[in-house]
């Protein structure tokens, strides 16, 4: 009986899921999460927001491919003062999620607001949950409470997704800077990529474009192989949320995805972590530098590389070369292929000389703007 209440309960509570992304994707991610069945979800500055229930939180995490995290706001209110944010934290639902055996931490923002100390607003709101449900804070702890004091105005939520959802559970090893998972099945979707067409990476690194465009195709779900942080909240509920995991939706891929690298050791870590991804069967690797590559099928599809970018100028103009090649290379050889380039620089990606069509605003990548360059398919 209890375990039927409490599946009611969280099918019940309809409260706002706000998903996290790289400011710039907003729109892209937001497309996705339309495609994937949530309702009116709405694109807003570094994210997007939709209502729905716990399930629909377990959701998210397990299936969209492009966010950041998951946050489950569980309030909202107009706050000037910290004793005034010390009583209204005390009313927060905490007893709905945290539970006395399990730790947690805090982490307040403060933006043009009366409450201006983030530390203090932040010893205010652990107090509470640990007045009103007995957990302990501390700094190591899996669990995080957020709150963004904006303007007077205190949002309360808490991030369902642990670990960043980048992190599928598969890459072991990576090379250097390389592209965060979500990012690049954002950049594969806004370069027209639903999965019936073969991708191509001739610089592929740890196979991280590869393998998303291969788990896109065969429909497996990013989420498949890791554990969230929803897993420890109290009301969850193992039994529902292995139902729902237990739902295939695989399939093969009519078409097949291919990396290549100049680096022996880039490609024995593409087929490693392909298959722990489990779509070794899907992909192909090998050795090549960019001059020597050719179509690696018939059919022509993406080719969508990051290359290096360069961070000093010295650099920039080493890499010239390079990039010019490629350019060549695609023109010469990729007759019908579309391309994308992720580069922090536009000098460098017209040196290619390629077609490309209107850019859309610079993203945040490790510390970098980097800009999406893309063509139609090359004549």
């Amino acid at each position: 009986m209890a375990c039927l209440h409490k599946i009611t309960m969280t099918k019940n509570k309809i409260f706002e899921i706000f998903l996290t992304v790289a400011p710039g994707l907003e729109d892209v991610l937001c497309e996705e999460v339309r495609l994937k069945g949530f309702k009116k979800p709405t694109a807003v500055p570094g994210g997007v927001v939709f209502k729905g229930g716990w399930p629909e939180v377990w959701r998210a995490n397990l299936w969209v491919r492009g966010a950041g995290r998951v946050l489950a706001r569980l309030d909202s209110f107009r706050v000037q003062h910290l004793s005034q944010l010390d009583g209204r934290a005390h009313h927060v639902p905490w007893g709905d999620v945290l539970r006395a055996g399990v730790s947690f931490k805090v982490e307040v923002s403060c933006t043009k607001s009366k409450i201006y100390h983030s530390g203090a607003a932040a010893e205010r709101i652990a107090r509470a949950i640990r007045n009103t449900v007995g957990a302990t804070p501390s700094d190591d702890a899996d669990i995080l409470v957020m709150a963004r004091i904006d303007h007077d105005v205190c949002t309360i939520s808490i991030d369902t997704s642990g670990d960043l959802l980048h992190k599928r559970g598969y890459k072991e090893a990576v090379n250097k800077a390389p592209m965060r998972e979500t990012m690049a099945a954002l950049f594969l979707r806004q370069c027209g990529f639903e999965g019936h067409e073969p991708v191509f990476d001739p610089m592929c690194g740890s196979g991280t474009f590869v393998i998303e465009a291969a788990e896109i195709a065969a429909r497996l779900n990013p989420g498949r192989n890791r554990v969230f942080a929803f897993e420890q909240f109290a009301n969850f509920d193992e039994g529902a949320w292995e139902a729902m995991r237990g739902v295939k939706s695989a399939r093969a891929p009519v078409a097949r995805f291919y990396g290549s690298d100049r680096d022996a050791g880039a490609i024995t870590m593409s087929r490693d972590n392909a298959e722990r991804a489990g779509v070794a069967d899907y992909v192909t690797f090998q050795k090549s530098a960019i001059g020597d590559i050719v179509p690696p099928c018939e059919k022509p599809g993406l080719v969508i590389i990051n290359p290096p970018y360069g961070a000093r100028l010295g650099d920039k103009k080493k890499l010239l070369p390079l990039y010019q090649t490629f350019g060549q290379t695609m023109k010469a050889r990729f007759s019908g292929w579309r391309v994308g380039i992720i580069t922090t620089e536009a000098m460098l990606a017209h040196s290619t000389g390629l077609p490309f069509v209107p850019t859309a605003a610079p993203v945040q990548h490790g510390g970098l703007r980097v800009t999406l360059f893309h063509t139609k398919p090359l004549p």
